[in-house]
């Protein structure tokens, strides 16, 4: 937000604190918060902000009501106001004096009324106090790290290294990308990369991926509009070898939108691939269309409810399903940081639940020898390992297939038995993702 005018600094300010108020209040995610943005304001500097916010308002927001005389009946909107001017003060580059008289008039481009002077009260006592008011917060691991209590008790209970998971969940991801080995070569296009001054590094774990150095938009990717590359981060780029899909199988891919898992099994399947794609909403099966059209691939895409295949099967068997599960995003925090705000303790239960059901209609559907493979982008183990666990127990015609262990799939990911768990925050760097491979055995699965 350096060098912006005051006025459009003033406009990206209350773009932010309408979409946080979006998302506390009213439990819009924050994509759909930031769509619906004023389109006069300045969206990058909207995005960032809010992000911010976001990313850290467990640890602003009890720091603000300690300001506030009754917290309770202070307007939404004047609320959302006041973190992101905290965040502002706190984490950017803003003269904290220069922050207050910017939110004093994005509270008057929000038509706030009388607001204004709370706002510009309570903003400078934060200015004064924040040392002490962050280091009440502070006293506590979730505080500092802003999360709610609640689910860092639960990924403690999962995973003995809590604070860098929790510490890695704040942290800016990285861009990464596919790239079409088909088409070209990490090598080739990495030059590419260099020829247009952006700066990039292969991963050597994983040969389709190269993450940037800065991220930058997809405009600017040599051959991103012609389907060259993707961006999907490295994590999510296992899942495509791991099903382990040859040609002329029959392959299907179950909760597949927005379709980059779906965009990456054809490439590796290449011209004459027999590849279907469902998923529950039309407006999300064009989402997959859309990428792949943009990657020159086809696959038969299906609008219909996975736990109701006789809306979309032929009744012919697969010899491949991925089944990417619905699920708490506890994994990508660090890309959305609005699901600390959004999830609630109760929707692990339902999410496990759903997952189960979707894996066992999977199952149904998977020819006798067929690889079926489950994953998550969750870190709890009630949705990952116990879903897999309670599968087996009810379908005796199932059983664990041979995977990579942890070490070999990616550094620091770890055996989780059964599967295998990416963590945030591990030395390969990727999001949180969980993999476990199933066969089907016999036909009474």
């Amino acid at each position: 937000m350096v060098r912006r005018e005051p006025a459009a600094v003033a406009r990206a300010l209350a773009g932010a604190a309408r979409a946080v108020e979006a998302v506390a209040s009213r439990g819009q995610s924050a994509d759909a918060a930031l769509a619906a943005a004023d389109r006069g304001s300045e969206l990058s500097a909207v995005r960032a902000i809010a992000l911010g916010t976001l990313r850290w308002y467990l640890r602003l927001k009890p720091a603000i009501e300690a300001l506030l005389a009754r917290p309770s009946q202070t307007p939404a909107l004047v609320r959302g106001l006041l973190i992101a001017g905290a965040h502002q003060v706190e984490y950017s580059r803003m003269a904290p004096e220069l922050v207050v008289h910017t939110a004093v008039d994005a509270a008057r481009l929000m038509d706030l009324g009388p607001a204004g002077g709370l706002v510009n009260a309570v903003l400078r006592r934060f200015v004064r106090e924040r040392a002490l008011l962050l280091e009440a917060v502070d006293a506590t691991l979730a505080g500092r790290t802003a999360h709610p209590s609640w689910l860092a008790d639960r990924i403690g209970g999962a995973w003995p290294d809590l604070e860098a998971i929790l510490t890695a969940n704040n942290q800016h991801p990285p861009m990464t990308l596919r790239v079409d080995l088909t088409r070209t070569t990490p090598a080739d296009y990495q030059s590419a990369l260099a020829r247009v001054s952006i700066e990039s590094q292969m991963i050597q774990w994983l040969p389709t991926a190269i993450v940037l150095d800065r991220p930058t938009s997809v405009s600017a990717l040599p051959g991103f509009a012609e389907g060259l590359v993707s961006v999907q981060d490295a994590g999510a780029q296992l899942a495509a070898p791991l099903l382990d899909a040859c040609p002329g199988m029959r392959v299907l891919d179950v909760c597949a939108a927005p379709g980059g898992k779906t965009g990456h099994l054809l490439e590796r399947l290449g011209e004459g691939a027999e590849v279907t794609a469902v998923d529950i909403e039309p407006e999300r099966v064009a989402r997959i269309a859309e990428n792949l059209t943009r990657l020159k691939r086809r696959a038969r895409l299906v609008a219909g409810d996975a736990r109701r295949p006789e809306s979309f099967w032929d009744g012919k068997p697969f010899e491949r399903v991925l089944v990417d599960a619905p699920c708490s995003s506890t994994g990508v925090i660090r890309r959305h940081p609005d699901i600390k705000l959004l999830r609630r303790p109760g929707d692990i239960e339902a999410f496990s639940s759903l997952q189960l059901g979707i894996l066992r209609s999977a199952v149904g559907l998977l020819a006798v020898g067929g690889r079926l493979l489950y994953c998550t982008c969750s870190v709890l183990p009630e949705e990952n390992q116990q879903v897999v666990g309670r599968l087996l127990e009810c379908e005796p015609g199932v059983q664990l297939a041979a995977m990579p262990r942890g070490s070999e799939l990616a550094p620091g990911a770890i055996d989780s038995s059964p599967g295998v768990q990416l963590l945030p925050g591990s030395e390969a760097g990727t999001d949180g993702f969980y993999y476990a491979c199933l066969e089907k055995t016999t036909t009474g699965a």
